[in-house]
C-alpha cells in the first residue's frame, strides 16, 4: 500500500514512521510511504507557502497552489486516482472502522495542514475525505497523519505476523480487548487467573470474551449499543450489570 504525505515536515513525520513496526514493513516493501514538501513547490525565493487570510483573522493561512503543485506530482498531474484526505479537526472522527476501510485502497494522500488552515478552493478541487483525531486542535496534521498511516497500515497483510494479531484488539469487533498477563504468574502481589493457566482452549477463549464484555461496560458502554452480541453473550452483560447493581 502506498502513502503520499503532503507537508511542511517531512523529516519530522520519517524520523517517526522509520521505526518500529510500521519501519520495518516499510523497509521489507509492504508499505511505500513517500513525503513531499510542500515548500518545493513555492514560487518564491524565500519557499513560502502561507500568507493572510482574506477577511481578516489571526494567523496565516496556507495557499492553495503549493498544496495543488504538490499533489500533481504524485499524481502524475492527476492521472494517478488516489483518494486524498485532509487531517481537519473538521472532519469526520477517525475510528476502527475508517481505518479498515481506508486499507482497502491501493493508494492514499494524505494532505497535513498548518497554521489556521488551508485555502479553502484546493480543498474543494483534490479532497476526497477530512478526517479528525478528535475533536481538539493540534499545530498542524503531521501527528494525525502518523497516527492513520500507524493504524490502517497495521491492518495491511504482511505487516503483522498474521491477521489474529489484530482482530481480537479493542474497537475491531466494536469492544474493547480483555485483559492481557505474561510472566511472571505472581508479582505486585496479584496473580494471573487461574484459568488462563489451565492449557483449556475452549473456557479461556470463553473468559476472554466474557471479560472483553465486561471491561467494555465498565469502560466504555456507548460501545455496547451497536455490539455484536450472541444472545448467550447478552445473557452474560446482563448477569454482570446485575452483580455490579447488588
Amino acid at each position: 500500500m502506498r502513502f503520499d504525505c503532503l507537508t511542511l515536515f517531512p523529516d519530522m513525520m520519517r524520523a517517526v514512521l522509520s521505526e518500529s513496526i510500521i519501519g520495518r514493513a516499510s523497509a521489507a516493501g509492504i508499505l511505500d510511504i513517500r513525503y513531499t514538501n510542500i515548500r518545493d513547490f513555492a514560487e518564491n525565493k524565500h519557499n513560502r507557502v502561507d500568507d493572510y487570510p482574506y477577511g481578516g483573522g489571526e494567523g496565516m493561512v496556507m495557499q492553495a497552489m503549493p498544496i495543488y503543485r504538490a499533489w500533481q506530482s504524485v499524481t502524475d498531474n492527476g492521472a494517478k486516482k488516489a483518494k486524498v484526505i485532509y487531517l481537519s479537526p473538521q472532519g469526520k472522527v477517525f475510528d476502527q472502522k475508517t481505518a479498515i476501510r481506508l486499507s482497502q485502497e491501493e493508494h492514499l494522500i494524505l494532505l497535513c495542514g498548518h497554521y489556521e488552515g488551508v485555502d479553502e478552493r484546493v480543498i474543494e478541487e483534490i479532497v476526497d475525505e477530512e478526517i479528525s483525531m478528535g475533536d481538539f486542535v493540534l499545530t498542524g496534521g503531521e501527528i494525525p497523519a502518523m497516527a492513520l498511516i500507524d493504524a490502517v497500515g497495521r491492518l495491511i497483510p504482511g505487516v503483522l505476523s498474521s491477521e489474529d494479531a489484530y482482530s481480537h484488539e479493542s474497537h475491531f469487533d466494536g469492544l474493547l480487548e480483555h485483559p492481557q498477563y505474561t510472566r511472571p504468574p505472581e508479582c505486585l502481589g496479584r496473580t494471573v487467573p487461574d484459568i488462563l493457566l489451565s492449557g483449556h482452549h475452549k473456557n479461556i477463549t470463553e473468559w476472554k470474551r466474557k471479560e472483553s464484555i465486561k471491561r467494555t461496560a465498565k469502560k466504555r458502554p456507548d460501545m455496547l449499543l451497536n455490539a455484536p452480541l450472541t444472545d448467550k453473550e447478552r445473557k452474560w452483560l446482563d448477569d454482570f450489570l446485575s452483580e455490579e447493581l447488588i
